[in-house]
């Protein structure tokens, strides 16, 4: 199975994110109106991301992101990983707000 990936900045605006990372990793700072879904509850709960349009998959740094990518592709989703996570994003100066009442940073 060929995975699909692009580079944080390569990220179209306007497009559903999926952000895969744990609780305490998604308060600290994420992509502005992703959804949150860690991974280990991807399974029971992938009913809630919208298929038909192309989701955005990230993680941390991209391991996670890309086993979720690769599995949503799987079962008939159009899923594509983020290269380099949060981090890349966060380098690459793209957005971010978090959930911790601080300034937004990759936990």
């Amino acid at each position: 199975m060929t995975l699909h990936e692009v580079d944080a900045q390569a990220v179209p605006e306007n497009v559903h994110v999926l952000d895969v990372r744990e609780l305490d990793e998604w308060r600290a700072g994420h992509v502005p109106d992703a959804q949150h879904i860690p991974l280990m509850e991807l399974q029971n709960r992938v009913g809630e991301v919208p298929q038909g349009q192309p989701v955005y998959v990230i993680c941390r740094v991209g391991g996670r992101s890309a086993q979720a990518t690769v599995w949503l592709n799987h079962v008939g989703w159009q899923a594509i990983n983020i290269g380099g996570g949060m981090q890349s994003w966060a380098a690459a100066g793209k957005p971010m707000t978090s959930e911790s009442g601080h300034p937004p940073y990759v936990a």
